[in-house]
């Protein structure tokens, strides 16, 4: 008798999450709770798959029932242009995952327990809609605190986290959304199911730490960053509606001191763009040439 196929797997990927201070354990409890099974790659230094900085060990206490899959894999150096290593080793997990759908999250971002409803019934439509081949979920990105986001023309606001399986779909150049293989865009529905990114929302150390280690997977190891400070840029506003109640330690840890509201308004050229963009987008709902990885 052969086991029925899952309807949906989640998938993620981590390396140095305890280093580089990622919510990575509620992003992954965030999916698992809707999920049939979920597949975590946890990415290593060497090719012997020993050195890590705890990140294997913890996602092993937290994650040890039959539902999750962790696998193991090294994030070669060679591999620093564009941050490919990031849909690379995106893509591996994926490989691995069974069911007819794969619900993505990476180890900065967070489903709201009040979307769940949402993403189920887009599931639903999509079974209807054979033309489309994944979901576009809406984005909250967290800027110096919790409490600030940041919404603007240069920050997508959309993108796709939710797939169907064996389409020959793969995760495209720095991991943030998704195509088929030949390079062309997926058409998608829209589900209103948000995500929270809180990939800039962390204490300012460990995001000096983060953002070197990643500009080495961008332009190579040899990259050095001058040190990260940060500062009131265009497109913040406060937030005040709910995070995932599963967020509420890892903010009280991450909790910064500074009002990022209260510096001065650091000034750039391009901003004048983005008011008006951002201006004509507050009135009409359309974002003047927006980025799009899927088709609509």
């Amino acid at each position: 008798m052969t086991s029925k196929q899952p309807l949906l797997s989640g998938f993620s990927f981590i390396k140095n999450g305890l280093t580089l201070g990622y919510p990575f354990v509620e992003s992954i409890k965030s999916i698992a709770s809707f999920c049939d099974e979920v597949v975590i790659n946890v990415g290593f230094d060497d090719p012997n798959l020993v050195q890590d900085d705890g990140t294997y060990k913890l996602i092993c206490e937290n994650f040890s029932s039959p539902k999750f899959k962790i696998i193991k894999n090294w994030w070669d150096p060679n591999v620093s242009s564009k941050g490919l290593i990031l849909s690379q080793q995106t893509n591996l997990a994926l490989k691995e995952c069974t069911g007819k759908y794969c619900q993505y999250i990476q180890g900065d971002e967070v489903i709201h327990e009040d979307d769940i409803e949402l993403i189920k019934s887009s599931i639903q439509e999509l079974e209807l809609r054979k033309d489309c081949d994944g979901l576009v979920f809406q984005y909250l990105h967290f800027y110096g605190n919790t409490n600030i986001i940041k919404r603007t023309r240069n920050v997508y606001r959309r993108e796709i986290r939710l797939i169907r399986n064996n389409k020959k779909i793969v995760s495209w150049l720095d991991a943030q959304g998704f195509r088929y293989q030949d390079e062309t865009k997926i058409k998608c529905l829209e589900t209103r199911a948000r995500i929270f990114h809180y990939g800039w929302a962390r204490k300012e150390t460990i995001m000096n730490d983060k953002v070197k280690s990643f500009s080495k997977l961008y332009h190579g190891s040899n990259h050095q960053n001058s040190n990260f400070q940060y500062q009131r840029i265009w497109g913040l506003q406060p937030f005040k509606e709910t995070h995932p109640s599963i967020m509420k330690d890892w903010i009280s840890l991450h909790q910064n001191d500074l009002d990022i509201m209260s510096l001065p308004l650091d000034k750039k050229i391009g901003d004048l763009r983005l008011m008006i963009s951002d201006g004509i987008e507050n009135l009409t709902g359309y974002r003047i040439g927006e980025y799009k990885n899927f088709k609509l």
